[in-house]
């Protein structure tokens, strides 16, 4: 089953923009999430992981929090983005590589994944090696 581009747009806008659905849904106004934790990852943590499944764990590695107000493009043809460059920790020893990343709500431990998505071209982490989700990132809802 299929659902309209415009409902694509909709749902990614509410999500990662708060933006209102008319007539359907608005953002939560007692506690609204402010920010939408990105995790990184070195396998996919599939529909049933968590935000905690494969995470990355080179040395200095912490989650981002981006805002949900101004931190993600408004969606198009159902897809959303980054609207600037999202930087990790710079790793300062271990080992890995990325090639997922996964959003959620903030909070940490083995939180819900939203959206979770391939890393291309993969990321060899470790010392030196700051990790980095650019504006060409995606996440889509189709």
């Amino acid at each position: 089953m299929s659902i309209s581009d415009s409902t694509e747009n909709s749902i990614l806008n509410l999500v990662f923009s708060a933006t209102t659905w008319a007539n359907y849904a608005v953002n939560a106004t007692a506690s609204p999430e402010t920010n939408i934790h990105v995790a990184l990852q070195t396998a996919d943590p599939t529909d049933s992981g968590t935000m905690s499944s494969s995470e990355t764990t080179y040395t200095s590695y912490a989650r981002v929090n981006v805002a949900r107000s101004t931190g993600w493009s408004t969606a198009t043809t159902g897809v959303v983005s980054p609207a600037s460059n999202i930087d990790f920790p710079a790793g300062t020893g271990g080992s890995g590589t990325i090639s997922f990343f996964s959003t959620g709500k903030t909070g940490g431990g083995t939180t819900a994944i939203l959206w979770s998505g391939a890393v291309s071209p993969t990321i060899a982490a470790g010392n030196g090696v700051t990790p980095r989700l650019t504006t060409a990132t995606t996440i889509s809802l189709d």
